[in-house]
């Protein structure tokens, strides 16, 4: 892309237009067979037996303690097939633990991250530039073609993703600039994630990390399933607990860095997942912080003690 660019121009980019950037680094699977859906409804927090060809859910991969160890897109294709997309980060522990889980069972699983490429875009004018039409809800999905390439146009919360195998990238590309999408930075995407308030495995989001205290029960976990890996930790939780932590966004004074310490009255508190300088709010930042660390409350963050305001999300 245009290193010329400035960071203002492109979130205006975002925020009036499309923009789109490569994010094919993420991980790619597919599980198939007769029992995949069956298998990965017993791996995964959310309903996935309910999703019909063309539809999604966003699901975390738990561990027995009901940590999570990883989150994924997840969508049902015709055939007894899905496709999973995770971070970088969570690509091996996936692909590890569905391989190791899947013996006795009619289901395959294949790492198809090497040969396959996402470009995600974002911003109102998305689903023109893509094509996609109105494609909702978040996670819904079509076959299609762009620059002569097959492609998969999946909706999400703030555009759309264009899957298609990696050899057809540059023409999807292409095709996209062409009909007026411009190139844009993964910090400058990052702003609007932060806006928005969603919380990013690897950052916000850890191996310590429970889904309720990164908010995302509402979207994640069904609580009307059967029984998956770390069930009975985040039932108890959602219905007879408080969790210690909740994810909260910061209006800081002055930019910080990710990982710096949150304290509250001298107290450590938590840590920033990921801090961003947005032309809209000033700096701001998500991270996960202990529960008396309450909206409205003022902390210190960092070395330099910058102060900040802790409020609920979105900004």
């Amino acid at each position: 892309m245009d290193v010329g660019v400035e960071l203002d121009g492109q979130y205006r980019l975002l925020r009036e237009g499309a923009g789109f950037l490569d994010r094919s680094s993420r991980g790619k699977l597919e599980v198939r067979g007769p029992d995949a859906a069956d298998f990965l409804q017993s791996q995964l927090t959310n309903d996935v037996e309910a999703l019909s060809a063309g539809e999604g859910c966003y699901a975390a991969l738990l561990d027995r303690k009901g940590h999570l160890q990883a989150d994924a897109r997840v969508l049902r294709l015709d055939g007894g097939r899905f496709w999973l997309d995770t971070e970088p980060i969570a690509r091996e522990v996936v692909h590890r633990h569905l391989s190791t889980y899947r013996i006795g069972r009619e289901a395959e699983v294949d790492d198809l991250t090497d040969g396959h490429a996402i470009l995600s875009v974002i911003g109102p004018a998305a689903a023109e530039v893509t094509g996609a039409g109105p494609l909702r809800p978040e996670h819904a999905h079509r076959d299609a073609e762009l620059g002569g390439v097959r492609c998969r146009l999946v909706a999400t919360d703030l555009g759309v993703d264009v899957f298609c195998e990696r050899a057809g990238a540059q023409a999807v590309a292409a095709e996209l600039l062409a009909g007026g999408a411009g190139e844009v930075s993964e910090d400058a995407a990052e702003i609007l994630r932060v806006e928005s308030g969603r919380p990013r495995f690897g950052a916000e989001m850890t191996q310590q990390t429970m889904p309720q205290e990164a908010g995302i029960n509402e979207r994640a976990v069904s609580f009307t399933k059967g029984c998956y890996i770390g069930q009975e930790t985040v039932a108890r939780l959602h219905y007879k607990g408080k969790p210690n932590r909740h994810l909260r966004g910061l209006r800081l004074e002055a930019p910080a860095e990710d990982g710096a310490v949150v304290r509250l009255g001298g107290r450590d508190v938590g840590r920033v997942g990921t801090a961003v300088l947005s032309p809209a709010h000033g700096p701001i930042a998500l991270a996960i912080l202990r529960r008396e660390a309450e909206p409205g409350a003022t902390v210190a963050v960092g070395d330099e003690g910058v102060p900040g305001q802790v409020i609920e999300l979105p900004f």
